[in-house]
C-alpha cells in the first residue's frame, strides 16, 4: 500500500479511500464491519462518510454510516490514530429550518452529532458536501476555522464544487486568514472527465489541494458487468443506462484486453489504475458493497499506468468542449 500526502499537507492517506454510502443500505452492519476489517488489514488508513449516510432509506434518519464506523472502531480496539476519518456535512438531517445548509448554526449542531455518532473527539477530514448558495462563504469558513482552533477537526475539504466557487473559498480563507479547505472531492472517472478537467483540475494543481475521486467506477459500467443488448432490471442498472453507448462498451473490450495483457487485472483494476496514475489523484474513494467487490478494488493496490497504456485511454475517452 502506497500512502500519499493529503495535497500540501503532512497527512498521509492510502492510495484507496474505502467509501461507506453503501453502510446501513445494501450492507448491513455485520457485513459493513467484514469490509472495513478487510480493508484495513489491506492497508486502508482512510475512510470516507458523511452525516446524511444513508437517509434515503425509508425509516432510516441519517447517521447510519457514521454510527457503523463508530463501533467498527471500538469493537475493533484500533487505535484512533491509525485510522483517517472523512466525513461531510451539508445535507438535511431534520424537518427544522436549520436542519441543513452551511450555516454556522447548522454546521455546529452536525459536528457535534457527527462526533458522537462516530465516537471520536475529533475528524480527520471535516467536508461540505456541496456549496450552499444561501450562506456568505465568509460564514461556513469561519465557522469551520473554529471548530478546527477547538481541535475538533484537523484537516477541511469540499465536495462537488465547481472551480468559481472553490476559488472563492481558498482567496476567502486567504483573505480572512483562515483555515482553508485541502482537498477536493469531485466525481471523476474515465467516463466522467470534463466536468473536473476542465477547470478544477488547474485549480487544485495551482494550490495544492489532495484530490479524492468519488464513484471511479462509474456506478458499477466500468467493472464490465453491464454489457451490450441487456435491459436494465433494477433502479441500480438503470442509473448506469447513462453510460450505454458503442463508444463505451468499446472501452471495456479494450481495458479487459488490456488488463489480461499487462497481467489478469480486471476492468475495475484498470480504471482504478487509470486515477492512480493521475499525480493530481490522491486517493480514489472506492464504495464496495460486498466483500468480493472489496478484493476486486484492492488488486489495484500498487498498479499503475505505464504512460502509453493511459495515453491509449485519455484517447479512448476524450472530451471537447
Amino acid at each position: 500500500m502506497e500512502y500519499r500526502n493529503l495535497g500540501r499537507t503532512g497527512l498521509k492517506v492510502s492510495e484507496l479511500c474505502l467509501g461507506s454510502m453503501q453502510f446501513g443500505w445494501s450492507a448491513d452492519e455485520a457485513l459493513s464491519y467484514r469490509i472495513l476489517d478487510e480493508a484495513f488489514a489491506a492497508g486502508v488508513n482512510f475512510i470516507d462518510t458523511a452525516d446524511i449516510y444513508s437517509n434515503w432509506v425509508e425509516g432510516n434518519p441519517g447517521g447510519v454510516a457514521e454510527t457503523i464506523i463508530g463501533r467498527w472502531m471500538k469493537r475493533s480496539h484500533i487505535p484512533r490514530d491509525q485510522v483517517v476519518i472523512a466525513t461531510k456535512v451539508r445535507g438535511r438531517m431534520g424537518p427544522g429550518p436549520n436542519d441543513e445548509g452551511l450555516s454556522r448554526a447548522h454546521i455546529f449542531t452536525a459536528v457535534e452529532n457527527s462526533l458522537r455518532r462516530l465516537q471520536t473527539d475529533y475528524i480527520d477530514l471535516y467536508q461540505t458536501h456541496w456549496y450552499d448558495a444561501n450562506t456568505p462563504i465568509e460564514e461556513t469558513l469561519t465557522a469551520l476555522d473554529d471548530l478546527a482552533r477547538q481541535g475538533k477537526v484537523r484537516y477541511l475539504g469540499c465536495s462537488n464544487y465547481p472551480a468559481w466557487r472553490l476559488t472563492e473559498a481558498l482567496w476567502t480563507s486567504r483573505h480572512l486568514g483562515l483555515q482553508r479547505f485541502d482537498s477536493l472531492q469531485p466525481h471523476y472517472h474515465l467516463l466522467r472527465r470534463a466536468e473536473f478537467e476542465r477547470e478544477l483540475a488547474d485549480v487544485c494543481r495551482a494550490y495544492g489541494l489532495g484530490v479524492i475521486p468519488y464513484s471511479p467506477l462509474a456506478g458499477g459500467f466500468l467493472t464490465g458487468k453491464y454489457r451490450r443488448g441487456e435491459t436494465p432490471d433494477s433502479v441500480r442498472q438503470r442509473n448506469v443506462q447513462r453510460y450505454y453507448s458503442e463508444r463505451n462498451f468499446a472501452l471495456l473490450e479494450q481495458m479487459e484486453e488490456m488488463g489480461k495483457t499487462k497481467g489478469n487485472y480486471t476492468i475495475s483494476q484498470m480504471a482504478l489504475a487509470w486515477l492512480l496514475s493521475n499525480p493530481l489523484v490522491t486517493s480514489p474513494i472506492i464504495g464496495p458493497r460486498t466483500v468480493e467487490q472489496l478484493q476486486d478494488n484492492l488488486g489495484a493496490i500498487g498498479l499503475r499506468l505505464t504512460p502509453e497504456e493511459k495515453q491509449t485511454l485519455d484517447e479512448a475517452t476524450q472530451w471537447k468542449d
